[in-house]
């Protein structure tokens, strides 16, 4: 296992950009890959790409980020890749319906973006959980689903 107590740097940054692109032609680079729902935690254990097991505690002013290098010797680098979000997009066609659904997602602390006309939810779990949840609203609301989550 590869214990991680501090961040050393940004792949990008001009220390590490030479070390990196070497490493990198020579597949000796592994990604780890953290969700958007993980990536403020501090302490957290995860397998790489290549099946490195890595258990990270960092120090709470240090902050995982997409780039973030792990750890870096002349023989590998272990990176941080941020997986992408997926959305659950709707559209509510009325201020009723909408104050309902607003409702309803704030007691269920959902994190959502507003944009425009639509309702984007960021999916933290499985998409069927939440439209299930949905379901009254979708069938007896004015509410349409747009897009379920970048299948």
């Amino acid at each position: 296992m590869l214990y991680i107590d501090k961040i050393l740097g940004h792949k990008n940054s001009d220390e590490f950009s030479e070390t990196i692109h070497r490493l990198s032609h020579l597949n000796q680079i592994e990604y780890l890959t953290v969700s958007p729902e993980e990536i403020s935690r501090k302490r957290l254990r995860l397998k790489s790409n290549k099946g490195t097991d890595c258990a990270i505690a960092i120090d709470r002013e240090e902050q995982l980020v997409d780039g973030a290098i792990l750890t870096l010797s002349k023989n590998r680098a272990v990176i941080v890749k941020v997986s992408v979000r997926k959305w659950l997009i709707l559209k509510v066609d009325n201020i009723e319906a909408s104050l309902s659904l607003g409702y309803f997602i704030g007691n269920l602390h959902w994190k959502v973006e507003f944009q425009g006309e639509t309702i984007a939810v960021a999916l933290e779990g499985p998409k069927d959980t939440y439209l299930k949840r949905l379901e009254n609203f979708i069938f007896s609301e004015n509410i349409e689903v747009i897009d379920s989550g970048n299948d």
